[in-house]
Order: C-alpha cells, then structure tokens, then sequence
C-alpha cells in the first residue's frame, strides 16, 4: 500500500458492507497493515464472519450481523464511522437472472441504505463498488448495479450542491480473479478433480484484475477522486480459452475443455467505461477517472456539460491490452487463489 494512502486512513474507522467476502477479505487484510483505528464489518453470514475472526484475530475488527437490506442494521454499523465501503451484492449474473427482486433487494435498496445512513451519519467519504455489468447492461445483475451508481452519484451530486460533509465515489471492476463467481476457482476445482473443464465461448473476452489491484482502486477512489466520480482501473484481458489453457499448463494437467455456451445474461466482451464516459474521463496513468454531471436542473442548458467531440470508442475487453499466453500465466501464478493449489 502505498503511503499516502496509510496515511488517509491513519486513526479512520472504517466501514465494510460485504467484509467477509474475497474482496472484502482482501481489504481488511490490507487495511490491518496500516494503523486504521477500527474495521467494522457488516455481513449477514456469521460463518464467515467467525473465519475471519480466526483468519486475523485483531482487536481492531468489529463484527455486525446484519444486512444492508435492513436500515437498522445499517444505521449502528456505520453510527460514529469515519470511511465507508459498499462491497455487499448480489454478484451471480445466473442467479440475478432468476432472482430479480431479490437483486433490485439487495444491489439497489440496499445500497440506497448504505448510502442515505452514511450521508445522514456525515462519513467523511463513501465508495460503492461496481462492475463492468453495469455499462450497457443486458442482464438483472448489470442493471440493478447501474442503478446503484445512478443513486450514488446523484447523491453525490446533492452532497455537492448543498455542501454537505460526505464525498462519493464509484469504483467498476472486471474480472477480479480469484473473487467469488471468478471462473478461476471454478477451473482450478475441475483440473484437480479430473472433470471436464466446462468452458462457456472459447472467444469471450474479460478483464483481468488482481484482488490487490483492486484494493488500490478503492483506495485511489476515497484519497483522489473528485465527488461523484466514477473510478476505472485500467486492465488488461485474455479470452476464457486462454485461461483454460493457461491453468492446464500451470497444473500440468490434460483435462478436456467442453464448450457449454453462453450462460443467462453474460456478453462475448464487457465494457469498463461508454463511449458517453470516456468523453468526459480524465487520464490519470493507471485509471480514468469519469467526471460526474454535478449541475442541477436550472443550468442544465447552460452548456457546461456538454460532451463536446464525443469519442466513440468505448473502453472494452476486446480493446484494451490483450495478454499473451505467457502474461497471462505469470499473471495467474502471481494470484493467491492459484499458487496455494499447487503446494
């Protein structure tokens, strides 16, 4: 982590919806390096949370069973916090797909709960975690995080007009590997069992981020970002094919790749930032940062948000950085979730 950032979380108490997960779990665990004064960590399944209370075994942790869902779980959680980060979600574009209200649930009213009690709390700072899905959305998981961002950047937006305390941000990830729903676990557990490897379309293409990439997104977001803005790491991305291949040559292992198709819901290729977006993004080395519209609705004609020449490329998977074979094998040997499998 690097210094600044200890440094903006020095003595801060700080929030995690969703803790217990792989990216929470990686935050925490980042965090606990630095000298945060207290981690509060909210999440509805107290198995998890009693392996993380082992995993780390720190006072500074604090454990709420609850669920964002539930605003009174929320309001004691995140009561006297400093820093808040909204990673809890309904993540399974299947099980979105065949569970819609359960996702709408979830992935917008709660977050609507996380975000109202954290501005409501006067929190110095709130990032809400996003994903690719969500640009150009065909699918229930996709939409209900668009929304999600629609309500955190228009409350962005009245923080901003009527300047109030709290700074929100957005920050939309690819493929996380190794996070739950990656492909990568799911590839790693059929080599090591001699299952078929049940490939979806050999020419889909994903971005391909590590969890502690991730980690330094949110941390950018909260210390650099402007409010409103929607923050993007830039990544590079390989085809399902290749990830196949390149875990069979890492486990040395000859298993069959049997094509299955499309599941409900998914894309050939995700998109990190619109065309709309990256006309309006800011270049900054690692990430774009998209500046929110923070005008209100009497100056809407004023011309000051005016797109100017649109740029019409999107920022894709299909566009951006393809790995080579031997990148992306290096890559999946530097993760965590890969080289524990072969000890």
């Amino acid at each position: 982590m690097k210094n600044k950032y200890r440094d903006f979380v020095k003595d801060k108490k700080i929030v995690v919806s969703g803790g217990t997960g792989s990216f929470g779990r990686t935050l925490v665990k980042s965090l606990l390096d630095t000298d945060v004064s207290e981690i509060r960590i909210l999440s509805r399944d107290e198995k998890k949370q009693e392996e993380v209370r082992f995993a780390f075994s720190d006072s500074r942790i604090r454990f709420f069973v609850g669920d964002v869902r539930d605003v009174d779980s929320v309001t004691r959680t995140v009561r006297g916090a400093d820093l808040a980060f909204h990673a809890a979600a309904l993540k399974q574009v299947p099980s979105c797909e065949f569970n819609p209200l359960e996702a709408v649930k979830t992935n917008i009213l709660g977050a609507s709960n996380i975000i109202e009690k954290v501005v409501e709390n006067e929190l110095e700072a709130l990032v809400v975690l996003s994903t690719d899905k969500a640009v150009y959305p065909i699918n229930v998981m996709g939409t209900s995080k668009a929304m999600m961002e629609k309500l955190a950047v228009s409350k962005a937006r009245e923080c901003f007009l009527n300047n109030m305390k709290t700074k929100i941000n957005v920050t939309r990830y690819g493929n996380v590997m190794g996070s739950r729903g990656s492909v990568i676990p799911l590839f790693i557990n059929q080599i090591k069992n001699g299952l078929p490897i049940s490939l979806t379309v050999p020419d889909m293409t994903r971005f391909m981020m590590s969890l502690d990439e991730s980690v330094d997104l949110v941390l950018h977001a909260f210390a650099e970002a402007k409010q409103g803005d929607v923050v993007v790491r830039k990544s590079p991305a390989a085809t399902i094919l290749q990830v196949a291949e390149a875990l069979l040559d890492i486990f040395n292992a000859k298993n069959e790749i049997r094509v299955i198709g499309a599941r409900h819901g998914e894309k050939l290729h995700e998109t990190l930032c619109s065309a709309e977006e990256m006309a309006v993004s800011k270049d900054m080395g690692e990430y774009y940062q998209v500046s929110a519209d923070l005008r209100d609705l009497s100056n809407y004609n004023s011309g000051s948000g005016s797109v100017g020449s649109l740029i019409e490329t999107s920022y894709t998977s299909s566009n951006t950085q393809r790995l080579t074979s031997a990148e992306l094998k290096a890559l999946l040997l530097s993760e965590e979730c890969v080289a524990s499998e072969l000890l």
